[in-house]
């Protein structure tokens, strides 16, 4: 039984339908993809991601501050969609593993990363949260919001951007570890984990979200994994992506990936931090990593869809 941490991106939850019932639907259907890593025999222990839904909480919040109902802050609202998010998981995923004749428990852990408070990240935001906004639209938002601070994402549209430190350490890993072992499925760290920085014996939450991916990246580690996971909305890394000299891959080794990494090849906010969470935890455990699409999953379970990450001195496997 391979112990296998799988990393959701936001496709795995939104589309551009926010309600809950059009969520639901969507964790509905990511449920039936990711049964199939346990009628495989893993051992699966899921993390998504959150932006969507968290930067969608925070407008509602703003929206109905008053003196007598506050609006909550960052890290709270990270927690709030933890809840929400692996309330739909936990269902969904029980509902799928029934229809298969799988009896397994599925729980959620709200989980508290750990910070370095003078991580760079608070000088320098740049984890996009929240809606799209067109270029039309940024000056009412800047006049609505003049604290913000926004960027264009992936081609996609602008968002609000806010700090995202590095996890130093999952709080919670010693009872994930646990629940693994007692053959449980465990939904956690969504959205990364709210960020937390340590001082003395308190955990005090900070206005911040942390890259889901590094903190897949280190659950994996914390845990033993046997393999990390990171599903998204393409079939696995490119060199040139976008060009037309684009090139997929099949497998590459460590060390030809750093190097791309390196030369700043991969997009910031989109790419870049799946390709260093997956080089991350290959270059700790010596286990490989894989990217891949969300659709693909009997496939990427096959060895025949994603980008393999490895530990080995090979020449990069084109498609």
């Amino acid at each position: 039984m391979a112990k296998i941490v799988v990393a959701l991106g936001g496709n795995a939850i939104l589309s551009k339908d926010a309600s809950a019932s059009a969520q639901m639907n969507a964790v509905k259907k990511t449920a039936k993809e990711l049964v199939n890593f346990i009628k495989n025999g893993d051992q699966l222990i899921i993390t998504h991601g959150n932006g969507p839904q968290v930067g969608n909480l925070l407008l509602q919040q703003s929206a109905a501050d008053t003196p007598d109902n506050p609006a909550m802050p960052l890290d709270t609202c990270g927690a709030m969609t933890q809840g929400s998010l692996g309330y739909w998981f936990q269902n969904a995923m029980r509902e799928e593993l029934l229809k298969s004749g799988i009896d397994k428990d599925v729980i959620t852990i709200i989980t508290q990363t750990i910070v370095a408070e003078n991580d760079p990240a608070f000088q320098n935001p740049s984890k996009p949260i929240g809606p799209f906004y067109t270029e039309s639209e940024l000056a009412d938002i800047k006049s609505a919001h003049p604290n913000w601070q926004l960027m264009e994402d992936a081609g996609r549209g602008y968002r609000r951007i806010v700090p995202s430190p590095r996890p130093l350490e999952i709080n919670e890993y010693r009872a994930i570890r646990q629940v693994v072992d007692d053959g449980i499925v465990p939904i956690v760290s969504g959205g990364g984990g709210v960020p937390v920085i340590k001082k003395d014996n308190k955990l005090v939450g900070t206005e911040a979200v942390i890259d889901k991916d590094f903190s897949a990246s280190k659950i994996a580690q914390l845990i033993n994994a046997d393999k990390l996971i990171i599903l998204t909305s393409v079939g696995g890394v490119f060199y040139n992506y976008g060009k037309p000299d684009a090139i997929e891959l099949k497998k590459v080794g460590l060390d030809e990936l750093q190097q791309h990494i390196d030369a700043d090849e991969f997009a910031k906010g989109s790419m870049l931090p799946k390709v260093e969470a997956a080089t991350d935890f290959v270059r700790n455990t010596g286990n490989p990593a894989v990217i891949g699409a969300l659709e693909a999953v009997k496939d990427i379970i096959a060895g025949e869809e994603g980008t393999t990450i490895i530990n080995e001195n090979i020449v990069a496997v084109a498609k």
